[in-house]
């Protein structure tokens, strides 16, 4: 709707239900998937790609990316820990759980995370 793409809930539905709509990679038909901060939303019968950001009121703005910056999306790191037979893990702010993360890598960093295959590719 904020694309102006559809203008009625009846057209929104039908978007989505034709899989059109990808978040993070990921084809969602759900119209109220809770989309968040980072997300890159991808529109494939346009070829556009879109990141969730915040504006300056604090609301979510769409704002247009290339696509190779769509490929991968930056991550804050929640917590680092080791799980079973002291394998290293680190959760981020989007629920993924990262294997084996950089060993500098700490709580609040922030880490980038390729799209396609989840694997963490630096930290800053």
């Amino acid at each position: 709707e904020r694309l102006k793409y559809a203008l009625t809930y009846r057209e929104v539905k039908m978007i989505v239900m034709q899989r059109l709509i990808q978040v993070d990679g990921k084809v969602r038909t759900d119209m109220f998937y809770p989309a968040g901060f980072m997300d890159v939303v991808q529109i494939e019968k346009t070829k556009e790609n879109f990141r969730l950001l915040y504006d300056t009121k604090a609301r979510f703005s769409l704002h247009k990316i290339s696509n190779e910056e769509a490929s991968y999306k930056l991550c804050r790191v929640r917590k680092v820990f080791r799980g079973l037979r002291g394998t290293p893990y680190c959760t981020t702010h989007d629920g993924r759980t990262l294997r084996y993360p950089d060993p500098e890598v700490r709580a609040y960093d922030t880490v980038r995370v390729e799209i396609p295959s989840g694997k963490m590719l630096d930290h800053v």
